[in-house]
């Protein structure tokens, strides 16, 4: 029998990747890149523990795996980050120049 490619190995890689690409979009779009990519990855692993002897891309789906890991990270130090800025300085400091600058040198003690 001819050896096959693991069914999402390639998107697991891609998702991977994208996840850590999209950590500065607050953390959200990343986060779910990475979250889906474990869930395929997973899949497939037990896929590939069945019998591995079946199975030629192992590589991309560990090396995706990793990646989605990385990216989940960063996501959730993203989304912590964006969480401790607003909280900190607030909504409408953010959305009006002036008083940003004026959050800025209160917290810097000027």
């Amino acid at each position: 029998m001819e050896n096959q490619k693991l069914p999402n190995a390639t998107a697991v890689l891609v998702l991977g990747i994208l996840s850590i690409l999209t950590c500065c979009c607050y953390g959200l779009f990343g986060l779910a890149l990475g979250i889906i990519a474990l869930v395929l990855a997973s899949k497939d692993m037990r896929l590939y523990k069945e019998s591995p002897e079946k199975f030629i891309n192992y590589k991309n789906l560990n090396v995706g795996r990793i990646l989605a890991i990385i990216g989940i990270v960063l996501n959730v130090l993203s989304l912590v980050y964006f969480i401790v800025i607003i909280s900190m300085i607030g909504m409408d400091a953010l959305q009006n120049p002036a008083l940003l600058q004026e959050k800025i040198k209160q917290m810097q003690g000027l």
